[in-house]
């Protein structure tokens, strides 16, 4: 299980870059493996996102790009399922839109993602600052460096799992309690239905089966492809497509 957290230069999933990204990597025979590593996102970081997470352009004029990491990060994470706080909407699409960029390809669809967000807002809707305060009873110092929100993720899905009996301490059981809807991309642009079925969730179509609205509106996918979405989301739509064709 690999708990983990991003600093970007923003929040657009498809353009905005990683500037660090820290994990803690649980291993199956209980050790704990913790790094962080800044990143030279090959942009300017807009001031705005330094007021966050205070990394600026000169702390990481001279880091690795992450092209210059992502084999090595893609080897360390085979295998491997993943936690964070608000990660299925936006650290992991993020993350797998970097290795794209980087030509290297990860396979996420074997991985249970564990989203503590999601639970947490189940339980006491708030952010991650409150979780932390709640359920671990500490003041989060130094909020929104990459470190100490992938320790204080941590801690509180521990603390989740100690303060509800009824949570499942189980990787696959608390991965589908965690999830908002049964999501086919990352983005939740498509959806499973009861039966299993591609759903779209956003805009005209939604609810309507995607292999209808791409049988009958040939245009909708060369918008998609077109658009301003995640590969992720892109590749959901093309393999429906193209199993559409057998």
């Amino acid at each position: 299980m690999v708990f983990f957290d991003l600093e970007t230069t923003g929040t657009n999933i498809t353009h905005d870059r990683i500037v660090e990204i820290s994990f803690i990597k649980l291993m199956p025979d209980g050790s704990v493996v913790e790094r962080s590593r800044r990143i030279n996102p090959e942009m300017p970081i807009p001031a705005e996102a330094t007021a966050i997470h205070h990394i600026t352009d000169d702390d990481v004029a001279a880091e690795p790009t992450f092209r210059m990491v992502a084999r090595s990060l893609a080897e360390y994470f085979s295998g491997c399922d993943f936690a964070g706080f608000n990660s299925n909407r936006f650290d992991l699409p993020l993350l797998d839109e970097e290795f794209k960029r980087a030509g290297v390809e990860f396979d996420f669809s074997d991985s249970r993602f564990i989203d503590v967000q999601t639970i947490y807002h189940k339980r006491e809707p708030r952010t991650l600052v409150a979780a932390y305060r709640h359920y671990c009873g500490k003041n989060l110092d130094d909020a929104h460096s990459a470190a100490a929100d992938t320790r204080a993720t941590y801690e509180v899905l521990m603390a989740q799992l100690e303060h509800y009996d009824d949570l499942p301490n189980d990787v696959e059981k608390l991965s589908e309690y965690a999830s908002q809807n049964r999501n086919v991309d990352f983005m939740g642009r498509l959806i499973y239905d009861e039966n299993g079925c591609e759903i779209i969730n956003f805009g005209k179509y939604k609810g309507k089966k995607a292999a209808d609205v791409l049988r009958t509106d040939p245009g909708y996918y060369s918008w998609i492809m077109g658009g301003d979405f995640t590969n992720n989301t892109k590749m959901a739509f093309t393999r429906i497509k193209l199993r559409a064709k057998k």
